[in-house]
């Protein structure tokens, strides 16, 4: 089996992987992904039992129970950069035995769940809504540094998506596609609308958001709204989920990613009452994971 080097795989003094400060015995199974630190207590306060809480840098960790089951809620920050980090530390935890260093030949498979915000790009997608990501889009790149074989379907889809990219004259970066566990979005479809996820490498110009400087691609959320591939159209932008739908995916876990929708960028407007959506997406979420 594979033996990593110390360089490669970079552990901490007491044996956790490097960025998250975590054991393997500290996570469970089912991990729940936040953006934000302070919105782990918005998904812990539904725990009927905490074991372990643990943070270093950006990456705050809780473990705890509700019934007989075991969730692990981990705080990533914003965008793909962290993800890149996260899922590779989650996938050393359960499928690399961090003493020798080796992989382990029977591999652990963990749901992993981002629950996060977003905004629709589409009219018809009202706020405080909430959004399953069926496919995610990225154009953060992340995925491209990663040697990864893809279904025929993912393939059509990435070339029909590029072809309209150089007819609208959009190139910025090259973009790939991901798709998220189909068990995990079927189940989560009962709240939630499906819909296809635009991940970015920023919030404002590359999302569309014009402040005090000029767009390098004007009319890039106009010509993505009305992109369309087999039914599939581009429901909304965030910046984190094709991240994990790819990489997650390489690494053989089931990845799904629940959009509490706060705003919508046709009609210019943001949610009232954002922690209210985020809750419901939250509480929607656990239950259907139980």
């Amino acid at each position: 089996m594979m033996k990593y080097l110390e360089s490669e795989l970079i552990l901490n003094p007491d044996g956790s992987v490097y960025h998250l400060n975590l054991l393997p015995e500290d996570i469970g199974t089912t991990i729940i992904t936040v953006g934000d630190m302070d919105r782990i207590d918005d998904v812990v306060c539904h725990f009927d039992r905490i074991d372990l809480r643990k943070r270093k840098r950006e990456f705050a960790t809780v473990t705890g129970w509700i019934g007989n089951k075991r969730f692990t809620c981990i705080s990533t920050g914003i965008g793909t950069d962290n993800i890149d980090i996260v899922i590779n530390e989650l996938d050393a935890l359960v499928n690399i035995d961090l003493k020798t260093r080796e992989e382990k030949q029977d591999k652990k498979v963990l749901d992993i769940i981002r629950i996060g915000t977003s905004g629709s790009i589409q009219a018809d997608i009202p706020i405080d809504s909430i959004l399953v990501s069926e496919y995610a889009i990225g154009m953060d790149g992340l995925l491209l540094f990663y040697n990864y074989a893809k279904t025929n379907e993912i393939i059509d889809f990435e070339n029909d998506f590029k072809r309209y990219i150089e007819q609208n004259h959009l190139e910025i970066l090259p973009a790939y596609i991901a798709k998220g566990s189909v068990e995990l979005v079927e189940k989560f479809s009962k709240f939630a609308i499906k819909g296809t996820t635009l991940t970015h490498t920023g919030f404002y110009a590359p999302q569309g958001r014009k402040i005090r400087f000029e767009l390098a691609k004007p009319s890039f959320i106009d010509k993505l709204s009305q992109y369309q591939y087999g039914g599939q159209r581009i429901t909304n932008f965030e910046m984190e989920t094709a991240g994990i739908y790819g990489l997650g995916g390489l690494l053989g876990h089931r990845c799904c990613a629940v959009n509490a929708i706060v705003a919508n960028r046709a009609l210019g407007v943001f949610s009232k009452d954002m922690k209210k959506t985020v809750d419901r997406a939250i509480k929607s979420s656990l239950e259907q994971l139980l």
